[in-house]
């Protein structure tokens, strides 16, 4: 009897031996599975941030996009009732049909005129959304970034870049700070940059003084071009600190009109 136990005493205790060892190797592999899906529904969160962000840029751009094509639409339908009429009129008296036919020239001139500056102002606009998300990008969602009249308005504090409000030198810290603000020009290359100083105490002169050595920092620490940058000082209504204006080359669209228009005469 005692040879009979003795086996099966054995096999009892390498059973529970196997039983153990298996439970051991589930916990482990159920704690690893666990972190592995941890891990996944940050990496889920994030993209869905992202994907948020990417559809409300898009649904920006279309809203414009739409909005210039109603535009666009508008002036074509008009133009085609004028041109519809001056045809009408040009059957009636043929007398008249080379000064019509003048006229008809001159108002298509004129619909190239009015598409191609439409189109300038789409890409501006265009730009303008890349621009701003470039700058979310870069600077981080705490940054005071907002959109006004087609120009993305980064806001900062004179401390941050000078350490003082009444400094006009930028400090190491700003001055790394401007390097960020200097990358997206150089991503942007149509882009140019206006520089407020604001003051709330009247001082003017010491707030384009703190505009210029931003400038400057832009032009001879990171090569943005000079004509690329404006600085001015200006009134803050009870503000202090530098706006960075980032917006379209103003001069550039202005010329372009202004050629067309030359043209045309």
């Amino acid at each position: 009897m005692k040879n009979i136990l003795k086996p099966m005493n054995r096999i009892i205790l390498t059973v529970c031996v196997l039983f153990v060892s298996s439970s051991l190797l589930f916990a482990q592999k159920k704690k690893d599975l666990i972190a592995e899906i941890a891990t996944l529904k940050t990496e889920l969160d994030a993209a869905n941030a992202e994907v948020t962000l990417a559809k409300k840029n898009e649904r920006i751009g279309v809203a414009r996009a739409e909005s210039f094509e109603a535009q666009v639409k508008e002036l074509q339908d008009a133009n085609a009732t004028l041109l519809k009429n001056l045809n009408s009129f040009a059957e009636v008296s043929n007398k008249n049909s080379e000064n019509i036919n003048m006229v008809m020239a001159k108002l298509e001139e004129k619909e190239n005129q009015l598409k191609a500056i439409n189109n300038t102002i789409a890409s501006n606009d265009s730009t303008a959304i890349v621009v701003l998300t470039n700058a979310k990008q870069t600077l981080g969602e705490n940054a005071k970034i907002g959109v006004s009249n087609g120009s993305v308005i980064i806001a900062t504090t004179l401390e941050s870049l000078f350490g003082t409000t009444s400094g006009a030198t930028v400090k190491t810290e700003g001055v790394t700070w401007l390097e960020k603000i200097a990358n997206i020009l150089k991503a942007n290359p149509k882009v140019s940059i206006t520089i407020e100083g604001l003051s709330m105490t009247g001082e003017l002169d010491t707030a384009a003084e703190q505009a210029s050595a931003v400038g400057a920092v832009l032009q001879n620490q990171f090569s943005i071009d000079r004509t690329r940058v404006h600085a001015i000082g200006m009134d803050g209504n009870f503000k202090e600190g530098i706006n960075l204006k980032l917006h379209p080359n103003y001069k550039e669209f202005y010329t372009m009109v202004k050629e067309n228009m030359k043209s045309s005469n």
